[in-house]
């Protein structure tokens, strides 16, 4: 791929992408400029969203090693989900954060959802507000379509809290339904009569950070919490209700399933892993609507039959790999998505793209040629066990850093740089090195 048919990226995308990329970090921004591969996980999960929308529900565990693209393929899909105008909500796990515990572990996950609620307009997080205005100003503009009132007409009013009344209606029938549409009915009539401090008391439960029912009764009259128990029936009305408010319907992200795994005491991890397969069930059994949940982890964390996800018999039975699914052969409607590694051809497309897009954002011009990328990935390749160890994460890592090496001594070498200490010890430790030469050499973009 030459220069001129790279495209152009933004200066603050482009530092983005080698700041975070070099830090080993998945970027919020840019990953189009950068993505290789995956298409076939990525058309999978897109169908994943569309059934979303027709008001369904998936789940997906998707499932690689640590730096193999796991994380970067969630962010992908984020993207392309508030590209649909779904809402999207992420969140990583922690030792504070999990799906249940006795000390607020649960909804500290829901509150970490809550506060990353992402929609097109609004990328980075904290959509809750504008999602609700959004849907009062979609209600009232229905009411004037189709009554002929004007804002200013006394009937008008009336006829939106009819409107909103309806919304309230089709959310009774699940669980919580009634408090939840009782609290949308009182933000409304705050937004109505210019109450800022019950709308601002209304987006604070709708956030989690209730701590006593005293208190909210205080404040907003309602008896009731969210809590550990049963912050995911929360998520499954808000789902329903931004599909209500005009969007697709709810995406929701969960990574580092393994910090499930680390859980020292087996009877938290099970009571985390019987979440997992409630939420699991409820999906798939119809029993939520216009909601998508995609969670990663690593083999360790999911197959492990000691302490991962398979350790939990109702979960092992549902998510093993069938007998027909092998390399090469892979099933990607199953429930769980393993990533194979990319391709060396892959990988080449890749340091491509990096290069043009370092010296477009350094304002250098490029003078590293196809050879020379060949010759890098051939000595990545070229340590031992690289081939079943190596992953995309250090390649990105060595080769932007050998890209910052190269931009500021501009009086050293490829050659030179690739030829030092290092480098030739990684190749001459490698016992295949002339088969990885042969692979690269056949490549041609």
């Amino acid at each position: 791929m030459s220069d001129a048919t790279t495209p152009r990226v933004p200066r603050r995308i482009a530092a983005v992408l080698i700041n975070s990329l070099k830090g080993g970090v998945v970027p919020r921004v840019g990953l189009p400029y950068v993505t290789v591969g995956r298409e076939q996980e990525i058309r999978a999960l897109l169908h994943d969203l569309d059934l979303v929308a027709e008001g369904g529900a998936s789940f997906r565990f998707v499932v690689g090693r640590y730096g193999s693209g796991k994380s970067f393929l969630l962010q992908t899909i984020r993207n392309h989900a508030m590209g649909k105008n779904f809402v999207v909500a992420d969140a990583d796990l922690s030792p504070e954060r999990r799906l249940q515990g006795t000390k607020g572990q649960g909804l500290a996950t829901y509150r970490e959802l809550i506060r990353n609620l992402s929609t097109k307009t609004r990328p980075d997080g904290g959509a809750l507000t504008l999602i609700l205005e959004r849907w009062i100003s979609g209600v009232q503009d229905r009411v004037a379509q189709t009554s002929g009132l004007e804002p200013v007409d006394p009937a008008f009013g009336e006829a939106v809290e009819d409107g909103i009344r309806q919304t309230v209606a089709a959310l009774r029938e699940l669980v919580h339904g009634y408090d939840f549409g009782r609290l949308l009915t009182l933000y409304w009539r705050g937004y109505r009569e210019g109450d800022e401090e019950t709308c601002a008391h209304v987006v604070k439960w709708f956030r989690g950070e209730y701590r006593t029912k005293s208190e909210a009764r205080a404040e907003l009259g309602v008896n009731i919490v969210i809590s550990d128990d049963d912050w995911y029936e929360y998520l499954k009305l808000m789902a329903e209700f931004f599909h209500q408010a005009g969007y697709e319907g709810l995406i929701v992200l969960v990574d580092e399933l393994v910090n499930l795994y680390k859980i020292p005491h087996a009877i938290s991890r099970q009571y985390n892993y019987e979440k997992v397969l409630a939420m699991y069930n409820d999906t798939l059994q119809g029993r939520a609507r216009h909601l998508g949940v995609i969670m990663g982890g690593t083999p360790q964390a999911i197959e492990d039959r000691r302490r991962g996800l398979y350790s939990y018999e109702a979960l092992r039975s549902r998510l093993t790999q069938g007998r027909f699914a092998s390399e090469g052969l892979l099933d990607l409607l199953a429930p769980v998505i393993r990533l194979e590694p990319l391709t060396h051809e892959e990988l080449l497309v890749l340091v491509e793209k990096l290069a043009g897009i370092h010296a477009g954002y350094f304002g250098y011009e490029r003078t590293l040629t196809q050879a020379d990328l060949v010759r890098f990935l051939e000595l990545e390749f070229g340590r031992v066990g690289a081939e079943s160890h190596l992953t995309p994460r250090e390649v990105i890592r060595d080769f932007i850093e050998m890209l910052d090496i190269l931009s500021q001594n501009p009086d050293l070498g490829v050659e030179e740089l690739l030829g030092s200490g290092d480098f030739v010890h990684a190749e001459a430790s490698a016992g295949d090195g002339s088969a990885v030469s042969q692979r690269f050499a056949e490549f041609e973009i």
